[in-house]
């Protein structure tokens, strides 16, 4: 009997209700950062839901997973007025790169976005970079309907409104942008910052609605000091540390005020070989739970399938041997013994039948 088995059988015994705990990025089922991916996160379960935010060239807050994506993340190379604005236009042999601040908002407006992925260097014509290279564990089945076959690039305005229709909760990130700062030279870092969180005091939605977040720990340290969505501001961590720099970490986040540290999912864990679910929690959460930080985390099934990879290094060194139903005793892990608030998830199915199976609802800090 494996893992998923034991678990399934084990906890799978209620009712399915509309329990979740997922925060959500998209649906993989859509090209990501667009009205239809959060439509179907809703659809899927998710109780939250975030819209990546950075500017275009008139200082408009639209929805993109980085401020110079629209390459491999809309048919922006394929129009060859477009392509010409890029920072870096593509041609056969040349990698480019498109900006949302290279744009204004009704230029962006005219663009189809896609699955995230390219035709690559190999590419010899415009159509071929712009729709080749898409992960065969996505889809653009998507693409062949005429209701879905051009999706815009939304606004963080429309992606609040939407949203809100919902019925869920917002968690935007704060992309890091890719240009100098201030932009034009006054367009400061701390403008970026509070014009995001000023869309949501102008749709009036409350801050307890709302996790916002980023990996500028300053951008979190100025929501808390200078705005009312601070209590919930997240501070994102990427990097491998020491117990010692985990310590530091800590220590620097509370002593800023902030609540809410948000690791890669692995750096919750670690291998616990001989034991019925092989995971155990780690440092790291122990460490940030001790000092009375609430945790959430990112991101499953963010990569293809199998448990491998950058997002599951803590675990695949050997020690155990994990399979794809293990994904369950990740989330009984992290739920049961770390305590996390929620997790990020691109297929937010998976996360609402586990917290419907263990009758789940969102946290009492959601």
């Amino acid at each position: 009997m494996t893992n998923i088995d034991v678990l399934i059988m084990g906890l799978c015994c209620n009712s399915f209700d509309s329990a979740n705990v997922s925060i959500f990025k998209y649906s993989m089922q859509f090209p990501e950062h667009t009205l239809e991916s959060y439509e179907a996160a809703a659809r899927q379960g998710a109780g939250v839901i975030e819209c990546d935010v950075t500017f275009t060239s008139d200082r408009q807050l639209v929805c993109r997973h980085d401020q110079c994506d629209l390459h491999t993340t809309t048919n922006i190379v394929t129009i060859p007025e477009l392509n010409a604005m890029c920072t870096t236009p593509w041609a056969p042999g040349v990698a480019p790169t498109c900006c949302t601040s290279d744009f204004t908002l009704a230029e962006i407006k005219t663009l189809c976005a896609k699955m995230d992925s390219s035709g690559g260097a190999n590419a010899t014509t415009a159509e071929e970079y712009a729709y080749g290279g898409t992960a065969d564990w996505r889809t653009d089945l998507y693409a062949s309907s005429a209701q879905y076959s051009c999706p815009e690039v939304p606004t963080h305005v429309e992606s609040i409104e939407l949203i809100h229709s919902f019925g869920v909760y917002f968690t935007p990130e704060l992309k890091s942008p890719q240009v100098p700062m201030p932009y034009e030279g006054d367009f400061t870092q701390e403008d970026f910052a509070l014009q995001m969180i000023q869309e949501y005091i102008d749709a009036g939605i409350p801050p307890s609605q709302v996790w916002p977040q980023s990996f500028n720990h300053e951008d979190v340290y100025f929501w808390i000091s200078n705005t009312d969505f601070g209590d919930q501001a997240v501070a994102l961590d990427e990097d491998e540390r020491t117990n010692e720099e985990i310590d530091s970490l800590i220590a620097n986040l509370t002593s800023n005020g902030v609540k809410i540290v948000a690791p890669p999912m692995q750096r919750l864990v670690e291998a616990n070989p001989g034991t019925e679910l092989l995971i155990r929690q780690s440092y790291y959460a122990e460490a940030a739970r001790a000092a009375g930080l609430d945790i959430i985390t990112w991101t499953l099934e963010r990569a293809g399938p199998g448990l491998s990879g950058w997002y599951w290094d803590t675990l695949d060194n050997g020690d155990v041997e994990l399979t794809e139903g293990d994904r369950f005793s990740l989330l009984e892990v992290l739920s049961q013994d770390v305590g996390i608030l929620g997790i990020f998830s691109d297929w937010p199915a998976t996360v609402t039948f586990y917290a419907n199976c263990k009758g789940i609802g969102i946290r009492s800090g959601f």
